[in-house]
C-alpha cells in the first residue's frame, strides 16, 4: 500500500485510531520518510525509530529458571478453619479467617531447566507459583509439583541448576553432568526418585500437585508459632505420563500444557484445588528422624496430617502474555500479617534470589506493574528508578520522602502488641550441614509407595541415562539406589550390567553422615529386605493415573 496519509478512515469505520506512545495519531503505517519514493530514508523518521527501537527491546531476560510457563488467574475461598478446628487458633493472616471470603490469585505453572521455548513434556519439576492478591497486600506461595527439593542448603544451588542446564561448551544437556553431581550430594536422591519416575511429567498443569516445599511458620494473635507447609491438591485428581507417551505428545505440539489450560477455561471448565496445610510445634523435633526444616523430606502424614483450609478455582487467562505471564513475579519473602519464615536454608537464600532476579529481569519497578501491584492501599517513601511510570502515594506532604518526620510525612504501622515469638535460638556462628541427614529412608518409602507402572518407568528412566554416564557415576548411583531402597538398586544395577559385589567396596562420600540403620544396610548391600511401609502415607503419593498417548 502506498500514500495512505492521503486517505481517511472509511465511513462508518468506528476502530480506534493508531497513535504512537506520545499519543498521536500515525498517518501513515505502511512507509518510512524518504528522500523520494526510493530512498534514501531520512533521520528524523520518528514513528519509525521509535516502533522499531521498541520491537528491539521487546524482550526481557528470561528467567534462569522457571522461564517456560503460563499464568492464569481465578480466585482462593477460605473455609474459615484448619480442618474442623477454627484457623485463629493457629493464624491471625486474615485471608483464612472468614468461611467463603475470596481473595483474588494468579497461578503461574512453569518448567524449571528448559529455555523460554522448550517443551512442556520435558522430564523436569513444575512451577507452581500463587500470588494472593489479599487485603493486607500480595502473598507469594512458591513451590514445585514433587514436595521435596534436590538440595537443603541455598549456596548449592546454582550447583544444581548449573549441571540440570546445558554443557555449557557444547550446549548439550547431558546425563553424565547430572549425575555426576547428583552421585556426590546424597540428599538428592528423594527428589531424583520423584522426577524420573511419571510425576517428573505431569499430563498437563491441571492435573499435578503443588507443594510450598519449603517449611514456614503461622503466628496467632497471642504471638504463638507453628511450623507449617502448604500442598495443593488437585480436585480433577493427578495424572502422569511415561518416557514414550511425552515423547508421542512432544512430536507434535511444544506447549501441550499450555494449550490444555487454556481450552479447558475457555470451555468453563475450571480447574480447581484444594489447599491443605501440615502443622507441627515451633521447636526442632529431636524425636524425628529428619529435620522438619529440611527441603529433601516430607513430613509423615500420620503425625502431621494435613487438613484443608480451603480451595483455589481458576477461571480466567491472560489478555496479554508478556505482561501477565512473562513479567509477572513472585518471591518466597512476600509473606502478610500472620505468615512468617522458618530457618530453613533454602528459604532464606530463595528469598534474596527471588526477588533480587526479578529486579534484574524487570526492573528495579516491577511492582508498579499491574499484574505484581498489590490490590491493598500502597504507600511509600520509594522514588526513581528505570521505568517508574508512577510515584507511590506517600504522606500529606509531598515534600516528604523520608521517615519518621514532623512534617506530614508517613507512619509505622501499629505492632502486634508483643516484641518477641518463636522458640529461642543459640548457637555458635558456623558452616556445617544440618545433623539428621538420613539421606535415603524417605528416597526408599517414596519407590516402594509407588504403582507398579510408575516403578517399572523410573527403573527405566534411570538405566537409559545412566547408559551414558562413565563407570564410576553408574556404579555410584547404584550404590546409592541399594541403600535407598534394594529392589530399586538391584533392578537398575542389572540393566548397567552392575551387582552389589561390583559396588560393595565404595566407600561412604568424604564427610557423608550415614545413619545406624544405613550402616546395617551398608554391611548387607544387595540382601537386605523391603522396607517396611505398611500404613504409611506421603503427601505426593496420592493416586496417580497414566496418560496415555500413542501415535
Amino acid at each position: 500500500m502506498t500514500d495512505t496519509a492521503k486517505q481517511g478512515a472509511d465511513t462508518g469505520d468506528t476502530r480506534p485510531v493508531l497513535t504512537n506512545r506520545q499519543g498521536h495519531p500515525i498517518h501513515d503505517n505502511q512507509n518510512q520518510r524518504t528522500v523520494g519514493a526510493r530512498g534514501p530514508a531520512t533521520l528524523e523518521n520518528y514513528h519509525f525509530l521509535e516502533k522499531i527501537s521498541h520491537f528491539d527491546r521487546e524482550r526481557i531476560p528470561e528467567r534462569v529458571v522457571h522461564a517456560r510457563g503460563i499464568t492464569a488467574f481465578g480466585f482462593f475461598e477460605a473455609y474459615g478453619s484448619w480442618g474442623d478446628e477454627p484457623i485463629g487458633r493457629y493464624t491471625r493472616a486474615k485471608l483464612f479467617q472468614e468461611r467463603g471470603k475470596r481473595t483474588d490469585v494468579a497461578v503461574r505453572f512453569s518448567t524449571v531447566i528448559g529455555g523460554r521455548d522448550s517443551s512442556e513434556a520435558a522430564r523436569d519439576p513444575r512451577g507452581f507459583a500463587v500470588k494472593f492478591y489479599t487485603e493486607e497486600g500480595n502473598w507469594d506461595l512458591v513451590g514445585n509439583n514433587l514436595g521435596v527439593f534436590f538440595i537443603r542448603d541455598a549456596i548449592k544451588f546454582p550447583d544444581v541448576i548449573h549441571a540440570l542446564k546445558p554443557d555449557p561448551v557444547t550446549f548439550e544437556q547431558r546425563p553424565e553432568r547430572i549425575f555426576d553431581f547428583m552421585s556426590q550430594t546424597p540428599e538428592s536422591m528423594h527428589m531424583l526418585v520423584n522426577l524420573f519416575s511419571p510425576r517428573g511429567i505431569p499430563a498437563d498443569y491441571r492435573h499435578m500437585q503443588g507443594f510450598g516445599v519449603n517449611t514456614y511458620k503461622w503466628e496467632n494473635s497471642d504471638g504463638h508459632t507453628m511450623l507449617v507447609k502448604y500442598h495443593w491438591m488437585p480436585r480433577q485428581g493427578v495424572r502422569s505420563m511415561t518416557e514414550e507417551d511425552a515423547a508421542n505428545v512432544q512430536a507434535d505440539n511444544l506447549g501441550h500444557a499450555t494449550k490444555d489450560l487454556y481450552e479447558a477455561i475457555e470451555r468453563g471448565d475450571y480447574p480447581e484445588w484444594e489447599l491443605l496445610v501440615q502443622m507441627m510445634d515451633d521447636h526442632e523435633h529431636p524425636e524425628l528422624d529428619f529435620d522438619p526444616l529440611d527441603d529433601t523430606k516430607t513430613w509423615p502424614e500420620q503425625e502431621f496430617p494435613p487438613k484443608p483450609v480451603g480451595r483455589m478455582v481458576l477461571n480466567r487467562m491472560p489478555d496479554d502474555f508478556f505482561t501477565q505471564s512473562e513479567q509477572i513475579a513472585f518471591g518466597t519473602g512476600v509473606l502478610v500479617d500472620g505468615l512468617d519464615f522458618s530457618d530453613d536454608k533454602m528459604l532464606v537464600g530463595r528469598t534474596f534470589s527471588y526477588s533480587d532476579t526479578q529486579r534484574y529481569r524487570v526492573g528495579p519497578n516491577y511492582l508498579q506493574l499491574p499484574v505484581n501491584r498489590a490490590q491493598a492501599p500502597v504507600h511509600t517513601n520509594q522514588r526513581g528508578g528505570p521505568m517508574a511510570y508512577e510515584v507511590d502515594p506517600g504522606g500529606e506532604n509531598p515534600h516528604v520522602n523520608y521517615e519518621p518526620s514532623t512534617l506530614g510525612g508517613l507512619q509505622e504501622a501499629e505492632g502486634p502488641g508483643y516484641g518477641e515469638q518463636g522458640p529461642e535460638i543459640r548457637g555458635r556462628l558456623t558452616r556445617s550441614r544440618i545433623p539428621r541427614t538420613n539421606d535415603y529412608l524417605q528416597a526408599g518409602q517414596r519407590y516402594l509407595l509407588m504403582h507398579d507402572w510408575e516403578r517399572d518407568d523410573l527403573v527405566k528412566n534411570f538405566t537409559n541415562q545412566l547408559k551414558q554416564c562413565p563407570r564410576h557415576i553408574q556404579e555410584r548411583m547404584v550404590w546409592h539406589f541399594l541403600l535407598a531402597e534394594n529392589d530399586l538398586g538391584l533392578r537398575v544395577g542389572e540393566g548397567l550390567g552392575i551387582s552389589p559385589q561390583d559396588v560393595a567396596h565404595l566407600e561412604p562420600l568424604p564427610n557423608q553422615r550415614l545413619t545406624d540403620e544405613d550402616r546395617e544396610r551398608l554391611a548387607n548391600l544387595g540382601k537386605n529386605p523391603p522396607r517396611d511401609v505398611a500404613g504409611l502415607t506421603m503427601t505426593h503419593c496420592v493416586p496417580d493415573e497414566r496418560h496415555v498417548v500413542t501415535r
